[in-house]
């Protein structure tokens, strides 16, 4: 059995994925406890960002790891129809050939949309694909599907019959390129330098005026008040008075509401409720009649004086400052930061708009969820995230599930001629519902729901829900949501509250909030920074001419570009080599702490592709070192210190694992993972096997012992990294588990190593400690005085206990071949030691001897050197013990921790200087 000299990852990846899809390893085993993880829907426009295969990642450990622990494991895939985005996509292409949506008609432009899904639909789950996600992709869903559209509908209908879904009009965000409502979600504000203008608002009856400060100076044409602070001693006698609308026929009143700042501005505010969410709420307390003076694509409609109507906004704004100019009404103007809402998909400067639409009533909803996460029915990781949970539930407004699209969910209502609503499947359902005539006339709404709507349903109509209760039965409710904090209230929120009021049960046991992943200098990831990375590049490579083509694409300013290729070309000078994947998977992991935000680094990738080329050539000595036999399916019966030490190790790391794992810190369980396989298991633990395996006329039990332990610890460190690291563990365990007897098929499906207390011994480890300790010591000086690693050198031995005596004595021969050394000999207490280098485990005082090999002066030169840093540190700590604030407050197992330190420091200082003639 061999394994071939280089690591490749590119030339397993494909290998094993296709075998494993082959042959349905993915899909529910259909034994143990059930185990289910919801992939949430990446939009079917979408591709693979960092984002996604950051979160991604951490679902597959999950999902393997409890596959492998023999659980009925599902992790069920799908895509979200993504209204916006593809609508947009779709109306692109049709442009680009001289057309429109509105040329084809409603019908026929959804037909291009399902085509375009089609053929272009799968890029994502492609590259789900190459990150090794182990999805069951035979049930894989679509929020358009058909099973989905039946769902949502009876959804609505269920919804609308109780009264929980109206048509109101109402403020919403508003995209005026678009022309649709858009959630929060899709609204990105941006920090500008703006202005602050201060208009005057001559007051009714008086030659004085008020001073309103504004930063939309344009919407004072909707203006339907003027508001101070209760308290505000300036305007009392104002109050329940009227002002003149500047450029307007029309007076306004002055009223009170305990929102106004009266340090901001003036203390005066203009209330405009059809253009600003805060005036629409006090509008509402103070029954103020809305006027919009906006037409859907953002110019001003009838409602304005005649001189403005059908200006854009912004010319208007622009003639409104100049008329107000002219009319002595414009006080002053000063700079100020403003924060702009943009649209993320057109940057189009977003309106709060005044219109009909579709909401759902959430307070009915609210209660039940809330109680649902206090009671512990779901838990959030970390804790902290259920508190702004908690605040968002609690201060919950209705939704505003419509949208002015044509793909997506149509809205499943129909009108009669007087606008009366009627919810149902289609209109002949309608009609038998609702009993109506059929010369009565019905027209069906053309609104269609937000993808948010559809997407509240995943976790249940995912499990055909509910039609087929079998899945569902089966696997809800699903284990664990695995998401971002940015969409806590979007998404997570309204999936519990759904999945209460149509299931009652909760949609999942535990939410587990990742951080966001940022650049390495902690700023968003985003096309006009230009420091978006592809995860696939990073598994690929890519040069770094083809990366400034990435991220230079489709820019509108040159300078943009411009400073963009500077900086990636500075950055990345020969854009990214190709890691693999297990690589990416396994930097992921070891980013995943409970922080907001993730620096990605991208240099730390580099470290973890030379840990897969460690585990590589790890495994290829392992093979070298087997000899001629090819089976180690007996146990050995005779085991060395260094086999029954790292035996021990390795269980104490699946405890230590294990427990990281189920807490759902996989930056800890990575690194408990990484130490044992770097540190204990390739530099230590195949470094001690090499004495025996050389060795002439080795026992050959304990030459089989050694052998054996070589391959089942490296056997059982492999199922312990497969879920990190699925590629290079099934490529090695192929080759491994054969020589260990019956096996399964993949190590997919082998079970996940379990913790086994007998295998821990605590003795050994402490003893081989001791080893390690002399060894490392030994090797430190080696390396500090620059002496050859041929060089055999002589290690006396000083004080001590008896226990170091026989620790020596019984690993004397192991000592002198991995520290390299000539003899070994003790001393006696009063004997001197002359030019020698010296360290201490604990009492113990182990000296090597420098005769003729450095030079003396700069070896006392060292010693002080070291003396003062030790003096240092003995300061620092009587310091902290002398301080009544830590003497009296720190827990009582830190300060005699401290005490401890110090008396082991202050011996070392005394052997020190002894050493020295201080």
């Amino acid at each position: 059995m061999s394994i071939e000299k280089t690591y490749q990852p590119e030339t397993i990846e494909t290998k094993w994925y296709q075998t494993w899809e082959k042959n349905a390893y993915f899909k529910p085993s259909g034994h143990g406890e059930p185990y289910c993880i919801m992939l949430p829907p990446p939009n079917v426009t979408g591709s693979l960002h960092m984002g996604h295969g950051f979160g991604f990642t951490l679902m597959d450990v999950l999902i393997r790891h409890a596959r492998m622990s023999q659980k009925n494991t599902l992790w069920q895939p799908g895509t979200d129809h993504a209204g916006i985005a593809t609508q947009m996509v779709v109306e692109r292409q049709l442009n680009a050939k001289g057309t429109t949506r509105h040329d084809l008609g409603r019908d026929a432009f959804i037909e291009k949309v399902w085509e375009w899904k089609q053929e272009s639909g799968g890029n994502i789950t492609k590259q789900l694909r190459r990150l090794g996600a182990s999805l069951d992709w035979s049930r894989e869903r679509f929020t358009m599907d058909d099973v989905f559209s039946k769902a949502v509908q009876q959804t609505f209908i269920s919804l609308f019959d109780e009264g929980l879904i109206y048509r109101g009009n109402r403020l919403v965000n508003w995209d005026p390129e678009l022309l649709t409502a858009v959630s929060d979600l899709e609204v990105i504000n941006e920090t500008v330098e703006g202005h602050l203008w201060h208009i005057r608002y001559p007051i009714v009856d008086s030659t004085d005026y008020l001073v309103v400060a504004t930063t939309r100076p344009e919407t004072l044409l909707g203006d339907v008040a003027v508001a101070i602070h209760p308290e505000d001693e300036r305007y009392q006698s104002l109050i329940g008075k009227h002002v003149q609308l500047p450029l307007c026929d029309r007076t306004i009143p002055i009223i009170a509401d305990d929102y106004v700042d009266p340090s901001f501005g003036s203390g005066c505010v203009k209330i405009t409720p059809a253009h600003d969410f805060n005036d629409y709420k006090i509008g509402a307390r103070h029954q103020l009649t809305p006027i919009n003076i906006f037409t859907p694509n953002a110019h001003l409609n009838d409602n304005a004086p005649l001189a403005y109507q059908g200006l854009e906004r912004f010319a208007a704004r622009k003639k409104i400052l100049a008329d107000l100019e002219k009319e002595q009404l414009l006080e002053k103007t000063e700079k100020h930061a403003l924060n702009i809402p943009r649209g993320e998909k057109t940057n189009a400067i977003i309106e709060p708009y005044l219109t009909n639409q579709w909401f759902l009533r959430c307070q009915p909803l609210a209660e039940q969820a809330i109680s649902a996460v206090k009671n512990g029915d779901i838990r959030f990781i970390p804790e902290n995230w259920g508190k702004t949970y908690f605040q968002w539930m609690e201060n919950i407004e209705d939704w505003c599930i419509s949208r002015q699209l044509w793909w997506g969910h149509r809205i499943p209502v129909w009108y009669d001629d007087h606008g009366k609503a009627f919810a149902g499947h289609d209109e002949a359902d309608v009609r038998t519902r609702y009993k109506l005539n059929a010369n009565i006339t019905l027209t069906q709404e053309t609104d269609v729901l937000d993808t948010w709507f559809s997407a509240s349903l995943w976790p249940f109509v995912t499990l055909n829900w509910p039609n087929d209760p079998k899945d569902f039965n089966t696997f809800f409710p699903t284990q664990v949501l695995v998401t971002g904090f940015d969409i806590i209230f979007f998404w997570v929120a309204r999936m519990i509250m759904m999945s209460l009021k149509f299931t009652n049960q909760v949609p999942f046991k535990e939410v587990y909030i990742t951080g966001l992943i940022r650049d390495a200098e902690g700023h968003k990831m985003s096309k006009s920074k230009g420091n978006v990375i592809d995860p696939i590049d990073l598994i690929d490579g890519i040069d770094i001419d083809s990366l400034v083509k990435k991220r230079t694409y489709g820019l509108m300013q040159p300078k943009q570009a411009e400073r963009i290729e500077k900086s990636t070309r500075k950055e990345f000078k020969d854009g990214f080599p190709a890691y693999g994947t297990d690589a990416l998977r396994f930097t992921f992991c070891s980013f995943a702490s409970f922080t907001r935000e993730i620096r990605f680094d991208v240099n730390r990738l580099g470290g973890f592709r030379n840990f897969c080329n460690k585990l590589w050539n790890a495994s290829r000595y392992v093979f070298m070192n087997l000899g001629e036999q090819t089976d180690f399916t007996a146990k050995p019966t005779v085991l060395s210190l260094p086999d029954k030490w790292i035996i021990s190790r390795l269980h104490d790391t699946i405890a230590v694992a294990s427990e990281h794992l189920a807490h759902y810190r996989f930056d800890l369980f990575a690194h408990a993972l990484y130490d044992f396989t770097w540190n204990e298991f390739c530099d230590w633990y195949l470094e001690l096997s090499k004495p025996i395996l050389v060795k002439q006329g080795q026992i050959a039990d304990i030459l089989y012992g050694t052998r054996h332990t070589l391959l089942s610890v490296l056997e059982t460190l492999l199922r312990l990294l497969h879920p990190i690291m699925p590629f290079i563990t099934e490529e090695i365990w192929q080759r491994v588990s054969p020589l260990l007897g019956e096996h399964p098929e993949s190590i997919m499906l082998a079970e996940y190593p379990i913790y086994d207390k007998t295998c821990v011994d605590k003795t050994i480890e402490d003893e081989f400690e001791w080893i390690k300790a002399v060894i490392t010591g030994v090797r430190t000086i080696r390396s500090e005085k620059n002496i050859a690693p041929g060089k055999l050198l002589t290690l006396q031995l000083k004080l001590g206990n008896q226990q170091d005596r026989e620790r020596e004595a019984h690993y004397h021969d192991f000592l002198k071949t991995l520290a390299r050394l000539e003899k070994i000999e003790w001393l006696t207490a009063t004997d001197k030691v002359n030019d020698a280098s010296s360290f201490f485990i604990g009492e113990l005082e182990l000296f090597v001897l420098l005769t003729g090999l450095i030079d003396k002066d700069a070896e006392h030169a060292r010693i002080k050197a070291e003396l003062t840093k030790l003096e240092k540190e003995i300061a620092f700590i009587q310091g902290k013990l002398t301080n009544p604030q830590f003497a009296e407050k720190a827990p009582i197992e830190v300060v005699a921790k401290e005490k401890a330190r110090l008396s082991e420091l202050e011996l070392k200082q005394m052997k020190l200087r002894g050493q020295v003639g201080l």
